[in-house]
């Protein structure tokens, strides 16, 4: 840190001990550039009865688009594309309750070459690694399952695509079954593993109903798609892996992590293992 950063914080500890290190607001004590309430309040008017966003707003109203912007979500107004158009409230879908809606999906991941790829090796040496190794890498298929209402995922990998969806359904409702979870229904995509005979007879087996997405548009199944992109994120090419092996590896502690410690903005805050009903008793989150 800086020296001037040294010295505040010594200062605050002379003064007032240790409750001086405690984080504090970087709220200014006054704002005088500020807009007044009134002005504000006429933002947040024209935007409620013309739902219009910052730069129209501020062009209509004399006011710079970053000071709309601001005074926008100061009020917790919602962005335009949640909102419904005709009533002018955010949409949300969402279920009542764990496992009455489970959206599945699979995604399809590009393995990495012993040695590690290009990220390990660089661009050029990492291609020829890839080059020397391509007829026997192939793919790994993740099996993903996100619960609608508390957005918990499983996942499992496999190196197949055709004959697995079965057993990861099954192997998602034990998931789910084990903390207390009746998976009700399931949300897939029109892929050809999801209309096979093989996967309709698991679902019939566990009494769970099945649902498609309607044809290109894969924001009907969002959910699992949102999560498809988080994978990618913070997990398939957040670290640089060795071998593809290493990867996989990580895989259950990554998901782990992402249950019962990574909150969540659309969940308030709360990790998504805090809305299973074995969960909800004292003690047993950790």
């Amino acid at each position: 840190m800086s020296v001037a950063t040294a010295h505040k914080w010594r200062r605050r500890f002379e003064a007032e001990g240790s409750a001086g290190l405690e984080d504090r607001s970087s709220r200014p004590l006054r704002s005088p550039a500020r807009l007044s309430a009134e002005r504000e309040q006429a933002i947040l008017v024209r935007r409620d009865e013309h739902r219009e966003g910052p730069h129209r707003i501020g062009w209509e109203l004399g006011e710079a688009q970053s000071t709309v912007h601001a005074v926008l979500r100061r009020h917790g107004r919602a962005r335009l594309r949640d909102l419904d158009r005709p009533t002018g409230k955010p949409v949300r879908f969402e279920r009542d309750r764990p496992g009455e809606l489970v959206h599945i999906d699979v995604k399809k991941q590009d393995r990495i070459p012993d040695g590690g790829g290009h990220r390990v090796l660089g661009r050029q040496a990492g291609r020829a690694n890839r080059s020397r190794s391509r007829t026997r890498l192939g793919y790994d298929y993740l099996h993903i399952a996100v619960d609608d209402f508390s957005a918990p995922p499983t996942s499992r990998s496999t190196t197949t695509n055709a004959a697995t969806p079965p057993a990861a359904s099954s192997g998602a409702a034990a998931w789910f079954a084990g903390h207390g979870v009746t998976v009700e229904r399931v949300l897939t995509d029109n892929g050809s593993c999801y209309r096979s005979g093989a996967f309709r007879t698991a679902a019939a087996a566990l009494d769970m109903a099945l649902k498609k997405t309607r044809p290109y548009r894969p924001q009907t199944n969002g959910k699992v798609e949102r999560f498809n992109g988080t994978v990618n994120r913070e997990w398939a090419y957040a670290a640089t892996y060795s071998s593809n092996q290493a990867r996989l590896d990580d895989l259950p502690g990554w998901l782990h992590r992402y249950n019962h410690h990574r909150r969540h903005t659309a969940l308030k805050g709360k990790v998504p293992m805090d809305g299973l009903p074995v969960n909800n008793v004292p003690g047993n989150h950790s």
